[in-house]
């Protein structure tokens, strides 16, 4: 008789992100830092960051005034964001794509998961060429007109997910993350409870992962744009289009591989609590997006010299990102093109130790952080706000690679010690 659920989701023991305290600070952090990016960095604040001297009055201010907070609610805005979450649904129940299974669960099953983001990425951005070509970039500057509206409709939508897959979780025998059966509310509707809540054939972690957040990110930026080009007569700047073009192609590259995310911590070891919900929905497209709303009015011309640099730089990192995840892909399934070299382990699975893995153990993650570092030197050297994003990458990246190693460490044993002598760097070559 195969077990039950409930014997397949133990009590867990291991804390992660410092424990309960680390997770209210980070559930409370995040939010506040996505409002704190547009108040501290926007056309009304008086610079990017503001005079100091007047910041913290200005903050004192407005906290104690109940208009102020009564602002940071849209309803229109609202409306907007539910009515782009429901056609997100929408486009995945119609538009026809794959079912692929994903990795085999503690319950010896697979779930179903369908392969259509991209198809939803292409549907989207046709129906908005049109509408921009029939009423003018004036008329999809909305969403800039009302961003703090949205930047709390995605909370909201964040929160509201979190409370209710957490409290679904205790309905029926359900299986659990190993990580997110602590006992403790806090942490618990933190890190996620339930591996793979699902409403039917409609799995809530992998659809929030790529669609709602990833494409309105993009949105948002040529929402950006429209706004540069009403304000210029027409034309945006090169640094703009790089946003775009460099910001677009990633969003279309994950999406249009989305099978990829099937194999990932995300999925595969993680619940879907307010760490994902909050990351997905809220964080990823407001945060993302910071360079697009700078470059609104900061209008920054780069020339030739610096354009063809800093398109050097992106798809540097592009190409490390691509060939390392097509590497790992090919392995997987029992490909090898390249004559990779491999080490066997007691698991009797394999371990890729050369190519972009023999350079570093998390080669993709050294690919992102350039494409990173590339999305934010469009907007120059005036404030170091825009670089935001490439510093707290970096931190998510080494905490994840970390999670990854300890994960490794546990499942190869001494194969891992081997391989980590083999490959000793973690990430960036000869440095780390």
């Amino acid at each position: 008789m195969a077990p039950s659920n409930a014997s397949l989701s133990p009590r867990s023991k291991h804390y992660e992100f410092l424990g309960p305290p680390g997770a209210l600070f980070i559930i409370l952090a995040v939010p506040t830092t996505a409002y704190s990016l547009y108040f501290g960095c926007s056309e009304t604040s008086g610079g990017c960051l503001p005079p100091l001297d007047t910041l913290w009055p200005r903050i004192q201010t407005s906290v104690q005034d109940k208009q102020w907070w009564l602002t940071l609610f849209d309803l229109e805005a609202t409306y907007y964001y539910l009515a782009w979450y429901a056609f997100c649904v929408a486009a995945w129940l119609i538009l026809p794509g794959d079912w692929v299974e994903g990795t085999l669960m503690r319950n010896g099953q697979r779930k179903q998961y369908k392969i259509n983001a991209f198809s939803t990425l292409l549907l989207t951005l046709g129906l908005l060429s049109g509408w921009i070509y029939r009423f003018g970039p004036q008329s999809f500057t909305f969403i800039h007109d009302k961003w703090i509206g949205f930047v709390t409709a995605t909370f909201l939508m964040s929160v509201f997910q979190a409370l209710y897959v957490y409290l679904m979780s205790f309905q029926g025998d359900r299986l659990l993350a190993l990580g997110g059966n602590s006992g403790n509310i806090i942490y618990d509707f933190f890190i996620g409870r339930e591996l793979n809540p699902s409403i039917g054939w409609f799995d809530i972690k992998t659809f929030n992962e790529l669609r709602p957040g990833l494409i309105l990110w993009l949105l948002i930026d040529i929402s950006m744009a429209c706004e540069q080009a009403v304000r210029r007569g027409g034309m945006i700047t090169d640094s703009m289009i790089l946003v775009l073009l460099f910001q677009g192609l990633y969003v279309a590259d994950g999406l249009y591989n989305e099978p990829d995310i099937l194999t990932q911590m995300d999925i595969t070891t993680d619940g879907f609590g307010y760490m994902l919900s909050i990351g997905d929905l809220c964080w990823v497209p407001t945060v993302y997006s910071l360079q697009a709303r700078y470059l609104v009015f900061n209008q920054v011309e780069l020339g030739p010299a610096w354009t063809a640099a800093i398109v050097a730089a992106n798809f540097l990192g592009y190409y490390i990102f691509r060939t390392a995840n097509a590497e790992k892909q090919d392995i997987r399934s029992g490909r090898n093109p390249k004559n990779l070299q491999t080490m066997p382990t007691e698991r009797g699975t394999k371990l890729l130790i050369s190519g972009w893995w023999g350079v570093s153990r998390h080669p993709n993650y050294l690919g992102d952080l350039l494409m990173a570092l590339a999305w934010s030197l469009p907007t120059g050297f005036n404030t170091p706000v825009t670089y935001f994003y490439v510093m707290y990458f970096t931190v998510l990246l080494i905490h994840r690679q970390r999670r990854d190693d300890a994960a490794c460490s546990l499942k190869y044993g001494k194969d891992w010690d081997k391989y980590c002598k083999i490959v000793p760097y973690r990430i960036f070559p000869y440095i780390y």
